[in-house]
């Protein structure tokens, strides 16, 4: 006799009200344990990994890839009585979900610091009792099968294929995309590695619809050209539509102000290469930014109204005498900031770490709420994007932004002579409700004077 339990989305974290679901990791008939990995989703914050609450087998998944749902609904039915009863014979041929294996093969040093374990709110943590579930195997190769979503009705004119569409092979931004563009995946012939369906292949199925429905003259030389269409929607949802609102609401709550200042940063790239060969940075990627990050903590030691927030319902100015360091990363999924804890406490190899670490796991997808959250003041790097400087805006919450432009070759007046150096222009925008222009100047002014002579952070440490 069956025992069906409905596993609700959890709020896991900063009161957030709804989620995207990503991607299953089980289907109907898996068996599934306790803290097992069962599904992604993608908060406003980040994307997380649910685990199973339960023992037993997956009865129904209640929502499918791509689908947002809030908090409370149920996602999935588990049946637990299969748990308490005797166990089932194995399938050998069935291609249930892998079960986390003790065996699994040993991970680098870099990927065992960023593993991290599923926490379910309300479920706790039971440290080193979960381990990260296998990525789906490539084409072609042996490995779990991913619950895929339920099929899409046929758009009009794409025949349906003998196939079904959770048999389609295709990655979850694929289906989504087909989903709302009213592809069916069923029909189509994947381009992509071992047959798999790229967005190209949706694209151009969408194109030929469009035509076939007399959705005018250019969609249909769009289509014959085997081209993509002329317009594509892109729905703004998890951390990009949280990015756009917090971005929309900072800029028109806080006053900003944005100074600039250009600085010669030779001696400070010299320093770069010097630290690089140090044993303490072994296996560490040293970058300015390292220089630039320990020179803004200096800067908010010497003035910590700039290290604050502004508190409207009580009419105060919260100065914070830690610094909760934050740098923003540029993902596939939108703009987001983690910050480094209590970075002001690290020295500069464990800041350095801290640095490669955070940037590396924003960028994997792995940022969790608690890594986004508590930010005091942010660092933007657009100089890697090859331009030298910008006005940021705020994050929210904090009273400072500094942005840093890319460095290049500029002639420079040195002891009254021209010479080539290497410049580089630094941005910082400030609430002026709380930072006037002499402080922002002062501020600006310190970051600049260590990065051109780094001998200052000492004396001024």
């Amino acid at each position: 006799m069956s025992e069906l339990k409905a596993f609700r989305l959890p709020d896991v974290g900063e009161g957030l009200t709804e989620a995207d679901i990503v991607a299953w990791h089980v289907r109907p008939g898996d068996p599934v344990r306790v803290n097992q990995v069962i599904v992604e989703i993608e908060t406003a914050k980040a994307v997380v990994e649910l685990p199973s609450p339960w023992d037993g087998t997956v009865a129904r998944l209640a929502a499918e890839e791509g689908q947002t749902v809030e908090v409370g609904v149920p996602i999935i039915e588990i049946d637990v009585a299969a748990a308490a009863g005797p166990a089932a014979p194995a399938e050998p041929a069935a291609p249930a979900a892998e079960p986390v294996s003790a065996e699994r093969p040993p991970a680098s040093p870099v990927a065992e610091s960023q593993e991290r374990q599923s926490v379910l709110v309300g479920y706790g943590v039971k440290p080193g009792a979960t381990t990260r579930r296998p990525r789906k195997a490539a084409p072609g190769t042996a490995g779990p099968a991913r619950a895929a979503a339920p099929a899409v009705p046929a758009a009009a004119g794409n025949p349906p294929g003998p196939a079904r569409e959770d048999r389609a092979l295709a990655k979850p931004p694929v289906r989504k995309l087909a989903k709302d563009l009213g592809i069916s995946l069923a029909g189509l012939a994947g381009s992509g590695p071992g047959g798999s369906i790229t967005r190209d292949d949706v694209q151009r199925a969408a194109g030929a619809t469009a035509a076939r429905s007399g959705n005018g003259q250019a969609g249909a030389a769009t289509a014959a050209a085997g081209g993509p269409p002329r317009e594509e929607r892109i729905p703004v949802k998890g951390v990009r539509k949280a990015m756009a609102a917090a971005m929309a609401a900072s800029a028109f709550t806080a006053p900003h102000v944005t100074e600039f200042v250009q600085v010669d940063v030779t001696e400070t790239m010299a320093a770069v290469r010097r630290v690089r060969d140090l044993p303490e940075y072994s296996g560490v990627r040293v970058s300015p930014l390292l220089f630039v990050a320990r020179a803004l903590l200096v800067a908010a030691r010497r003035h910590p109204l700039i290290n604050s927030s502004w508190d409207e319902d009580a009419q105060q100015i919260a100065v914070r005498h830690y610094v909760n360091l934050g740098i923003a990363v540029a993902t596939d999924r939108g703009l987001i900031v983690p910050n480094i804890k209590d970075a002001g406490r690290l020295t500069t190899p464990e800041l350095a770490r801290g640095l490669q670490q955070l940037t590396e796991t924003a960028r994997a997808g792995k940022a969790t709420p608690a890594d986004l959250a508590g930010g005091t003041i942010t660092i933007t790097n657009v100089g890697v994007f090859g331009v030298d400087g910008g006005t940021p805006i705020l994050t929210p919450g904090e009273a400072a932004i500094l942005a840093v432009g890319q460095v290049r070759d500029a002639p420079w007046v040195v002891d009254g002579q021209l010479a080539v150096r290497k410049a580089c222009t630094l941005s910082l925008s400030f609430d002026h409700r709380i930072v006037d222009g002499e402080l922002g100047s002062a501020v600006l002014r310190d970051v600049g004077s260590m990065l051109e002579d780094p001998v200052r952070m000492l004396a001024w440490t």
